[in-house]
């Protein structure tokens, strides 16, 4: 992987795990990024020379005890979540904005999920202009554990300025009154709760919804009637690994689950976090076939901050983006922006790798890359939430 271009977004270079292209009529490129903490919102970068990316706007939070970190753009509508550090504060939930001049973005609605058992909101799928899918908390939320905060809401967007709750799911047990027992707790070193992490679904399949359930695994639900999802396949490995389940990519293509886990610690003393790959050609009981090589832990866990898993990217499916049946590609905190080839599924190879220098304002001794969006051109738009902001890089996979 080389490296084309890099912005520190004017110093502010703490990114969450939201970015997401625009195209404008006439070719011109706008790249969106949600940050981890606050002061600062989200960045609006124009990238049409990724040899040149320079910041066109910036916002702040209302306030310091809330984070976006998830964003998502749709044509002209972007969507940022607002999650509070503590049950009840407000603003939490889901913003939405005019992006029709993207320097100049416009509040024009809130899906408001405060509430005394919610944290608001902290992942956004946003593929269709019509259903947004989240990992959010919602006023009326009432978890038996205060650690399992976050369920699967799907919003109807159909009018931007009034997102609309139809459809919400949360597993079994963790809501006062679901008439299920609370499931067991990870009996292990680190617990983070049975809550929904990414849940995406896919317009070849826009009757399943595929979810990283943290503590809860691997979930794949049927939302065929979107009021009323259900569980058709879960898969369960939290003990003995002690990653999170993050985020789950089918490959429709060849029927198969890739999964990557989040390592959560410092000095990967959570190691292993893997990304798995899972044979589902049975859908109700996917198999774990392999994971994705890594390099040596002794290599990255002293080199500062957290090492292993993250996110991968998601081929999301739209025509400013590129998609891809045999390379995954990931953030991996101090390890990089890594590539594996998965041509055998069984044996998957890693195919380019980029790990960047440890940026000026890092307060960790080295990169934290954080997310990925990957056009339809393949230029990888990475970003770090140690400081470093914004690198674009240009892969050759020699396939």
């Amino acid at each position: 992987m080389r490296l084309l271009g890099a912005d520190d977004l004017a110093g502010s270079g703490e990114c969450g795990e939201g970015v997401s292209l625009q195209v404008l009529p006439g070719g011109r490129r706008i790249l969106y990024v949600a940050h981890v903490q606050a002061p600062k919102d989200f960045s609006v970068v124009d990238v049409t020379d990724p040899s040149r990316p320079h910041l066109l706007h910036q916002r702040d939070l209302p306030h310091s005890r809330m984070r976006s970190n998830s964003l998502t753009v749709y044509e002209d509508v972007l969507l940022v979540t607002r999650q509070a550090h503590e049950h009840g504060l407000t603003p939490a939930g889901l913003e939405v904005f005019d992006v029709s001049d993207p320097e100049a973005p416009r509040s024009i609605g809130m899906f408001d999920a405060s509430g005394e058992g919610s944290p608001g909101t902290h992942t956004v799928w946003f593929v269709d202009g019509r259903y947004a899918h989240l990992s959010s908390g919602a006023r009326d939320s009432a978890p038996t554990h205060p650690k399992d905060d976050l369920s699967y809401v799907i919003l109807d967007m159909a009018d931007p300025a009034r997102p609309t709750e139809i459809g919400r799911w949360s597993f079994p047990g963790t809501q006062a009154g679901d008439g299920h027992p609370p499931p067991p707790r990870i009996l292990r070193p680190y617990e983070y709760g049975y809550k929904v992490h990414d849940a995406h679904v896919y317009p070849r399949r826009p009757d399943r919804a595929y979810i990283g359930h943290i503590d809860g695994g691997v979930v794949v639900l049927d939302i065929s009637d979107m009021r009323h999802p259900h569980r058709i396949a879960y898969v369960q490995y939290h003990p003995p690994f002690c990653g999170s389940s993050h985020t789950v990519l089918p490959l429709f293509d060849r029927d198969l689950l890739v999964v990557a886990d989040e390592s959560s610690q410092e000095r990967a003393i959570d190691w292993p976090t893997p990304v798995w790959v899972m044979d589902m050609r049975e859908e109700r009981n996917p198999v774990i076939i392999s994971t994705c090589p890594m390099p040596p832990v002794e290599d990255f866990a002293e080199r500062g901050g957290r090492y292993g898993g993250h996110q991968i990217w998601d081929n999301v499916p739209l025509p400013v983006a590129w998609s891809s049946e045999r390379f995954v590609i990931g953030a991996f905190y101090n390890g990089g922006i890594r590539v594996f080839d998965l041509k055998d599924p069984y044996r998957p190879q890693e195919a380019a790798h980029y790990v960047p220098p440890t940026p000026a304002r890092s307060t960790k001794g080295a990169t934290q890359m954080t997310d990925v969006y990957v056009d339809e051109r393949g230029l990888v738009y990475a970003i770090d939430r140690g400081g470093g902001g914004l690198y674009i890089l240009e892969m050759d996979l020699g396939a």
